[in-house]
């Protein structure tokens, strides 16, 4: 559980004492660190996916945490299929006094949008910190004025991320970028990187699907005659033909950079997306 900064993923809810904190789950761990942020001493946060090295994919529901949603009275999940376990558990323990958020609706993402990792995108945390926000004083009016006054804090702590990213745009921006699967493609856009490994091929990688040699071809031409500034790979998720694809970037000196789909434990959302930034822009810097 957490407080105002550490997150937990394990044990079972107890039943929630009138008027103490609201019981919150973020089905990512970053999600569930925004919560914790806005939130403060008022919320008792747990995440569900919390570890960055093992695949989210092969995340496994238990009945702990179904009775953590039953209990729940604030969620927060990603959508576009990423998370669809939640919505199964939902489903099987509706409550007229638990409120959803689901960060695809409020960034007003199509279903069926190729990229799930919505978090990269600099846009989504402060509209879902404000959607959060506006639930939890609904919830507890009584402590509006913290909620928005935390909003507020968190806005401002973003500015160093906008700020690199900005500064990449001015000094590296439309180099050309090779990746084995969407986890930063929005960041990667964001910082006006162009992508050039096909949809396809991202999409099959992601799915564990095995990708046209057509697709592979491509993408091994990329990294072979370095036509990209920058190799940029998902190590959480790691097959034999993603390990030679970075092999053949190492090979051609071709900068590499890992990325994840979950937070680092003990991380914050904020310092983490600064990290990945400055991760890039050092390996084409430095390049």
């Amino acid at each position: 559980m957490v407080g105002a900064g550490t997150l937990s993923a394990c044990g079972t809810t107890q039943p929630r004492a009138s008027g103490g904190p609201l019981l919150a789950i973020g089905a990512e761990s970053q999600y569930a660190n925004v919560i914790a942020q806005i939130g403060g001493p008022y919320v008792s946060v747990s995440a569900v996916m919390i570890n960055p090295t093992t695949d989210p994919h092969s995340f496994a529901v238990s009945a702990a945490l179904a009775t953590r949603v039953s209990n729940a009275q604030l969620i927060v999940q990603n959508g576009l299929g990423y998370d669809s376990f939640m919505t199964s558990l939902e489903s099987a323990s509706p409550s007229a006094g638990r409120h959803v958020i689901v960060a695809r609706q409020v960034l007003g993402v199509g279903p069926s949008a190729f990229d799930p990792h919505l978090w990269y995108d600099p846009n989504t945390m402060p509209l879902v910190a404000a959607a959060i926000t506006n639930t939890l004083s609904h919830l507890r009016p009584t402590h509006a004025g913290y909620f928005r006054s935390r909003l507020a804090r968190f806005d401002r702590s973003l500015l160093p991320w906008r700020t690199a990213i900005a500064e990449f745009r001015r000094t590296h921006a439309h180099l050309r970028v090779a990746v084995t699967e969407p986890v930063a493609d929005r960041l990667l856009r964001a910082m006006g990187l162009a992508i050039t490994t096909p949809e396809i091929f991202q999409s099959d990688v992601m799915n564990g699907l095995d990708p046209a040699p057509q697709a592979i071809a491509i993408e091994q031409q990329l990294l072979t005659h370095r036509r990209v500034a920058l190799f940029c790979y998902n190590e959480q998720v790691v097959d034999a033909l993603t390990a030679s694809l970075r092999t053949l970037a190492e090979h051609s000196h071709t900068p590499i950079v890992g990325v994840n789909e979950l937070m680092p434990l003990n991380d914050s959302y904020q310092s983490w997306m600064v990290s990945t930034t400055t991760q890039l822009t050092q390996a084409v810097t430095h390049a």
